[in-house]
């Protein structure tokens, strides 16, 4: 009987454990998902909120337009009577002119019939022009209430759009016709793929028609009616896209609307919360649907929390009630022993030890209470005498016996410890009243004290309430070991530290300085390469004039090709150089870009014709702040490749306006770049091999370098088999920070073989390297001047004389230990004139360039070009002799 209760109550304890683990985990974890799935539900609604003002600004900042364009009196009149051929493109070119103005998809004006009398698309293939668009509603809307709005795909374009209309009437309200706009929605949508839930939009019919994936675009949330379907077959609004059901199963519906759906078409593999708001302006519907997984997350961790916490608290029952029983036990066995004992006998015994250990411990002042701590203390009156201590207070300060006693004055102790020295240097009576008017006043105190043996004591006094004072004598020369030892371990740590960075500063001074040696060693063998280049340049420009077989013109020409291509890539090494070690100065400033996008449209243009292809590009009126120079040799470098790279097609220089900052863009459509190699082809010598001549492999690193320079973002766009985008971000400024550019182009010059002013000339060709003098004097006497020196910088001095200045100067800049500005002026004083000097170096200095400049002298990096030569020669003495 008794085993059957003890099961019992076993199983009633099981039974309890258990079941209130089970109801507190059901409880925890329903409250905590329920509060987590309201809380994700409220930040999905406002996550929804901003995507739905987005989609509205981006409408309404569209929405003014079609009514500014129905006032347009040109519009009105093509609608009262049809325009003739020019009249129509007057009109196609104003709706293009707007259409660029205002960013949009298309501007389409459409007669009273339905057909489009003209669109700002009239150039392109799929142009809107004569089209018929009776059928579509925001035709029919803005003919019946003035105005319409309707999302569908476009007939001719079949890109998808939000149009909006406007009715023109005449002066009598009569209704002529209608002004569209349509507004491409895609760039939201790519918009909205950054994010990790899935947004979608649908319209009146509940069919979606945006979405941030595409799986879920074009899908049906509910069955359309007969009349619904007709009513899209006929406006043709989705065109031929097949509309599939979007199968969801809805699980529970929260208290603010939202609902938690299973997925089965598109599947997913886990719950969805799904949130809709109305946009009402346009009849559409805004859904946004999150991952409810983090909820079910927080239930399950507040579940099994909550199963915890009863276990622990079970189990904490469970001991206090077995230590309750133990204790019980106890006492109950030690009642049963006290009475075997005789308890007279007993009594009187523990009574009369007990009085006699008290009065022992009175006569020695030792006290039980203070014997388990570990310091040794020692207890006065206020009379300053001793009460009571420990054995620890002996041990520590080893009195002879008898000594410390019960009445004893303190200041005994203090006399004793005093001849051993523990109190110090100096006068021991001073030493003992200064202790004993601080235990008088009764002030709490602290301090440590070392003795001769090393032992370090931490004293500690305290008053009693009753004028008594107690004090404490803890040894910690333990932890005193302990902290010397650290602080010497952060000494040497310090000293390693130390150590240590100056041997990086060392090591960091020397990469500098090798760096600095790398870059002039660069410098210097690149100056020294475009020397004997130079020369080579113009014999071959000397030979070329004394070839008449055509085979042999054609072999001069591929010699000149290699040539220009070695010039490239010693030019590209050496700007590589320049950006590496900082030497290149850059000057920002505001400037119109359109001048700049011009001429290189214009220069580009010429090879894209060449090589069959055609180059685009688009006006603009942006100021941008930028060095016009190294932003010249940017985009030189983009369009390079794109000509390269492309075999057929076309090219689009333009511009595209994001925030503060504007893209340069350069479209290809070459064969694309795999996402693998996108990092890589900013590397040096990376080229692909698929182009229609290979580069040097140095174009795109220079960019990304003179891109980190300047703080301008380089990106690249690119789809295998349809073209590349590389752009570039500079900052916008404004008209008024405009300064007049600086950048000056060599004019382009055909040589010929008929008179020119160069003829006659007595010019000076002033060279330290023997071969370039005599290619110089060639090209020159080629050219039917008189050259009367063309040796060194030292003969040069030597031939100097007054009255006897040349007309014109070709000077090279570094030679040996003449320097050629310098030189110019050591000739000008022997000459008493100073006739006009081109400067003709291998340095690629900007501040020798712009010496030059404000000289008003020439100048020329080599290997210099023979017609750029030719043409500044003349343009020095045609403005020398004005």
């Amino acid at each position: 009987m008794y085993r059957l209760g003890r099961y019992r109550k076993l199983a009633m304890t099981l039974l309890v454990m258990i079941g209130g683990t089970a109801l507190c985990a059901v409880s925890a974890g329903h409250f905590a998902g329920q509060r987590a799935l309201a809380g994700e539900s409220a930040q999905v609604q406002r996550q929804l909120q901003l995507y739905g003002q987005g989609l509205q600004q981006r409408i309404d900042r569209f929405g003014t337009l079609p009514q500014v364009m129905a006032l347009d009196p040109d519009l009105l009149a093509a609608l009262r009577s049809a325009p003739d051929p020019a009249g129509r493109q007057r009109l196609n070119l104003k709706l293009s002119q707007a259409n660029q103005v205002t960013r949009a998809s298309t501007l389409t004006l459409v007669g009273r019939d339905g057909v489009a009398v003209a669109a700002s698309n009239w150039d392109q293939p799929s142009t809107n022009v004569g089209e018929d668009y009776s059928y579509r509603p925001y035709y029919l809307q803005a003919m019946a209430a003035g105005h319409g709005r309707f999302y569908g795909i476009g007939m001719t374009t079949g890109v998808p759009g939000y149009f909006l209309s406007h009715a023109i009437d005449d002066a009598d309200g009569t209704r002529l016709g209608v002004v569209v706009i349509k507004i491409e929605l895609s760039a939201l949508e790519q918009e909205w793929v950054a994010s990790p839930d899935i947004v979608l939009a649908s319209d009146n019919h509940d069919v979606v028609f945006l979405a941030n994936q595409d799986p879920w675009r074009y899908r049906l949330l509910r069955t359309l009616g007969t009349q619904e379907r007709e009513e899209m077959l006929a406006s043709r609004q989705y065109a031929d896209r097949s509309l599939q059901p979007l199968r969801a199963r809805t699980e529970r519906v929260l208290d603010d609307g939202g609902r938690i759906v299973r997925m089965a078409d598109p599947a997913m593999p886990r719950a969805l919360l799904w949130q809709t708001i109305d946009l009402p302006e346009e009849n559409w519907h805004l859904h946004l649907l999150h991952d409810a997984s983090a909820a079910g997350a927080v239930a399950r961790s507040a579940a099994i929390g909550g199963g915890a916490a009863w276990l622990a608290l079970g189990f904490l029952a469970l001991f206090v009630q077995q230590r309750r029983r133990l204790s019980a036990h106890r006492q109950r066995s030690r009642r049963e022993l006290e009475t075997l004992l005789k308890q007279h006998a007993q009594e009187l015994r523990s009574a009369q030890d007990g009085l006699l250990q008290a009065a022992q411990d009175a006569d020695r002042g030792l006290s039980r209470s203070l014997e388990h701590l570990p310091q040794g203390v020692v207890i006065i009156d206020s009379q300053q005498q001793l009460v009571a201590w420990n054995s620890r207070y002996l041990e520590l300060f080893r009195f002879p016996p008898g000594l410390v006693q019960v009445g004893r004055p303190i200041e005994e102790i203090f006399r004793f410890n005093a001849r051993r020295g523990l109190l110090g240097p100096g006068p021991i009576d001073e030493a003992i009243e200064r202790r004993l008017n601080h235990l008088r006043s009764g002030r709490p105190h602290m301090r440590e004290s070392e003795k001769d043996d090393g032992t370090v004591l931490e004293i500690r006094g305290n008053p009693l309430p009753d004028g008594g004072f107690v004090t404490s004598y803890a040894d910690i020369t333990s932890y005193k070991n302990a902290a010397r030892e650290l602080r010497s371990l952060a000494d040497a740590l310090e000293h390693r530290v130390a150590e240590r960075t100056r041997d990086l500063d060392e090591a960091r001074r020397e990469a500098e300085q090798a760096n600095r040696y790398k870059t002039r060693f660069v410098a210097s063998a690149v100056h020294d390469l475009l020397q004997p280049l130079n020369a080579a340049r113009m014999f071959v420009s000397v030979l070329r004039a004394k070839l008449a077989d055509g085979e042999q013109q054609q072999t001069a020409d591929h010699i000149e090709a290699a040539l220009s291509a070695q010039d490239a890539i010693l030019v590209s090494l050496l700007d590589i150089s320049r950006l590496e070690s900082g030497s290149l100065q850059t000057r920002v400033r505001a400037f119109a870009l359109n001048p700049l996008l011009e001429t290189l449209a214009r220069e580009f243009g010429i090879a894209a014709e060449g090589r069959g292809l055609q180059l685009h590009w688009v006006p603009t009126a942006a100021v941008v702040v930028s060095d016009e120079a190294l932003l010249r040799r940017i985009l030189q470098n983009f369009l390079s490749n794109a000509l390269r790279y492309t075999q057929r097609g076309r090219v689009l220089l333009g511009c595209r306006r994001e925030g503060g900052r504007l893209w340069i863009q350069v479209h290809d459509q070459g064969p694309g770049i795999p996402e693998s190699l996108h990092k890589e082809i900013f590397e040096e010598f990376r080229r692909l091999h698929d182009g229609q001549e290979r580069g040097t492999g140095l174009g795109l690193a220079i960019v990304e370098r003179i891109g980190r320079l300047l703080g301008h973002p380089i990106r690249l766009r690119s789809v295998l088999g349809s073209g590349s985008m590389f752009e570039v971000a500079v900052p916008l400024g404004r008209a008024e920070e405009v300064v007049a550019s600086v950048l000056v182009h060599a004019p382009v010059v055909v040589e010929t073989t008929a008179d020119s002013p160069l003829r006659g000339r007595r010019v000076w060709a002033i060279d330290d390297d023997a071969h370039v003098s005599a290619a110089t004097r060639a090209l020159l006497e080629k050219w039917g001047c008189d050259v009367e020196q063309s040796e060194g910088p030292q003969a040069a001095l030597d031939a100097a004389h007054a009255g006897l200045a040349p007309e014109l100067v070709l000077l090279d800049v570094r030679m040996g230990e003449f320097h050629g500005p310098a030189l110019y002026e050591a000739l000008c004083e022997r000459w008493q004139a100073r006739p006009p000097v081109v400067l003709v170096t291998a340095e690629r200095d900007d501040a020798l360039r712009a010496l030059a400049a404000d000289n008003g002298w020439g100048f020329l990096a080599k290997p210099v070009r023979p017609p750029a030569l030719r043409a500044l020669m003349t343009q020095l003495l045609l403005r020398h002799r004005g």
